[in-house]
């Protein structure tokens, strides 16, 4: 009898633990996104007076851009994905976990190649504000050493995973030269294979200088890339990188962009 009087209190206790753990694990996401972001235009502001973009690219100051930006591995889907971008003239953004970039140095190197953009995404996809600042150096470093010794250039842009950042990621990443992009617009491909519901999220999401977040290792991403690529061409929207995105400015090192 005592052990079942005893079960109640035991309940309560564990009840309470879970509450504190999932408490503190909401204020952690919480306070990642109350991080100071500068949007496209703000940077664009920022562009001295009389400041032009590089002959030849887009002025999104007098156009109306959209970034696309492909969080992972490359791979096969990838190469399809490339495919798709240059048959609709939408250079894009690619951020790459580093693990898996030496199993696929050709993709790496035609991302390259065809004028898309290369980020950091570092190498195991650590939650960097669970690590380290010795493990956020180590995962951004290898990764960047991995794209430049196959490209030839470093990346300047990195994509903390599930976009987790605080003031010590911030820290880090602008010792290495890196300023950080978040998203305005995600599909959540990794929950559905749904094309018709990826594109909708998208679609539905899109405006002027937004940065759509999307994974090509999904099953349903790059099977609706078709339908979301002449949508937003439709609407009038000229595809650009991030860094295109911010031209004539440039991405300021440690800086969160979204």
């Amino acid at each position: 009898m005592k052990i079942l009087k005893r079960r109640p209190r035991l309940l309560i206790f564990l009840t309470l633990a879970v509450v504190a753990a999932v408490t503190v694990t909401v204020g952690m996401v919480i306070q990642a996104n109350k991080m100071e972001t500068v949007s496209p235009s703000e940077e664009r502001d920022r562009a001295a007076s009389g400041a032009v973009v590089a002959l030849g690219q887009v002025d999104c100051r007098k156009v109306k851009c959209i970034a696309l930006t492909f969080d992972g591995n490359p791979g096969e889907p990838t190469d399809r994905l490339m495919d798709l971008l240059k048959e609709y003239k939408a250079p894009s953004t690619f951020f790459l976990e580093g693990r898996r970039i030496h199993k696929f140095p050709d993709v790496v190197r035609r991302i390259a190649k065809d004028g898309h953009e290369i980020g950091d995404h570092t190498w195991t996809h650590a939650v960097l504000t669970d690590v380290s600042d010795a493990q956020i150096r180590d995962e951004l470093r290898r990764t960047a050493r991995a794209i430049s010794g196959i490209t030839g250039s470093e990346p300047t842009l990195m994509r903390p995973p599930q976009g987790r950042t605080d003031d010590r990621v911030s820290k880090v990443s602008k010792e290495m030269g890196m300023a950080q992009v978040l998203w305005t617009v995600t599909a959540k491909d990794y929950e559905t294979d749904d094309t018709s519901l990826i594109t909708k999220r998208v679609l539905t999401g899109a405006d002027r200088d937004g940065i759509i977040l999307l994974h090509p290792l999904h099953k349903g991403t790059v099977p609706a890339m078709p339908s979301i690529l002449k949508a937003l061409h439709k609407q009038g929207y000229t595809f650009v990188t991030v860094s295109q995105l911010l031209a004539p400015s440039k991405a300021e090192p440690g800086k969160i962009y979204k």
